[in-house]
């Protein structure tokens, strides 16, 4: 079983979710929050292995629940909730450890395989709505100033550059093998190297890391 712990200020989204999650195999809901504060302490009492994580909460916010959940020595993953039209700060969940995102209105099966994937430690969101939500968000934020590409991905092959470049504009393994003319388990190891090279926890961080350095822009695909 997956244990996870639904956080959103929402009674009525929190009830849906345990409601729509509980009918799910293999996921158990282990504990509720209304806000930031709040998860942390019910995840002093409890043991989950997922944390579904709203962004916008009073008091502590999901952003900064995220940092400090990410900073545990037992560490749940966290999915972010958003409404990606209005929810600004998804971004800098991702940069505070959040393992992915999924919009509110996803459909319940893709909630509890996201749910599933990331309990596995695989990578959790679609690329191309990964990628939607970095367009978005970087063409409306100030530009950071960012490092040197050349210091950040200096120990990349040449090959590693495109497979992250593609990673980031929203492809999936397999769509990067057929770009490459290569067999999927390769790319697979390509991005495996890359996660482990540049010091990165998921895809995610890998598509993250590649707006912040400049390798992909806001709106290139």
């Amino acid at each position: 079983m997956v244990r996870v712990v639904l956080v959103d200020d929402q009674e009525m989204i929190r009830m849906g979710l345990r409601m729509v999650l509980e009918s799910q195999p293999g996921i158990e809901i282990v504990g509720e929050a209304d806000d930031g504060d709040t998860a942390l302490e019910v995840l002093d009492r409890v043991d989950a292995d997922v944390v579904l994580m709203d962004v916008r909460m009073p008091r502590m916010n999901g952003v900064e629940a995220t940092r400090r959940i990410r900073e545990r020595a037992e560490i749940p993953r966290v999915l972010i909730l958003t409404t990606f039209d209005l929810d600004e700060y998804a971004y800098d969940a991702l940069q505070a450890g959040a393992s992915g995102f999924l919009l509110k209105d996803t459909p319940v099966e893709e909630v509890a395989a996201a749910i599933r994937h990331i309990h596995a430690g695989d990578a959790v969101v679609a690329p191309s709505t990964t990628r939607r939500l970095l367009d978005h968000f970087t063409r409306s934020r100030p530009a950071p100033e960012r490092p040197d590409p050349g210091v950040r991905l200096a120990e990349l092959t040449p090959r590693e550059h495109e497979v992250l470049a593609l990673v980031a504009r929203g492809l999936s393994n397999a769509e990067i093998a057929a770009e490459f003319v290569l067999a999927e388990g390769t790319v697979k190891v390509h991005v495996g190297r890359i996660l482990t090279k540049l010091g990165l926890r998921d895809r995610v961080q890998a598509v993250v890391l590649a707006y912040e350095t400049g390798l992909v822009e806001a709106g290139e695909h």
